[in-house]
């Protein structure tokens, strides 16, 4: 277990993937970003609003571990993780729960997606959540792909081209469609 902690920490560290910088609080994760050249981008890449108020420190060591050993092409699927959704609409949160379910290894259509959270016909919206996602890795947008099977666009740091690369990195571990 990890120090519980009622404020915001920020955590920021080194993995295969780039510097990756996380804020957190008790046992909810509020925001990830990853993939970046270092620590000071990663930290810049956070919202600022939630950054301003965190502390660096000493949050969730099991998550850094599993983080940085997922970069490394262990599975993991990150379910377990308690992640933020609160600033999310309804249709957002159902839309990255059901995000979260997609297993290693697999990829579902912006229109699958859009289908399996019950809204079928929303797949550009979709696409605006994937997005928007703040906690991406643990909410596997990466997994979420066009309808001809092209990857699209993907927020995080490096773009399609880091798409392809955790595309790649699952692919390499387990089967999948």
């Amino acid at each position: 277990m990890f120090p519980q902690s009622n404020h915001d920490l920020l955590v920021v560290f080194h993995s295969r993937l780039g510097w990756i910088a996380m804020i957190g609080a008790g046992d909810l994760l509020r925001q990830l970003t990853f993939g970046h050249r270092s620590s000071k981008l990663a930290v810049a890449n956070l919202d600022p609003a939630l950054a301003s108020g965190a502390q660096r420190g000493l949050w969730n060591p099991q998550l850094v571990e599993r983080l940085q050993a997922y970069a490394s092409g262990a599975k993991d699927d990150f379910r377990d993780v308690k992640a933020d959704l609160g600033a999310n609409t309804p249709f957002q949160r159902r839309v990255l729960e059901c995000c979260r379910r997609i297993p290693w290894g697999w990829t579902v259509s912006y229109a699958e997606l859009a289908a399996q959270a019950g809204f079928p016909g929303a797949a550009r919206a979709v696409g605006r959540c994937m997005a928007s996602n703040r906690i991406p890795l643990v909410i596997p947008c990466h997994r979420v792909i066009a309808s001809d099977g092209s990857p699209r666009g993907f927020s995080a740091s490096g773009g399609v081209r880091m798409k392809r690369r955790l595309l790649a990195l699952e692919a390499g571990s387990a089967g999948g469609k």
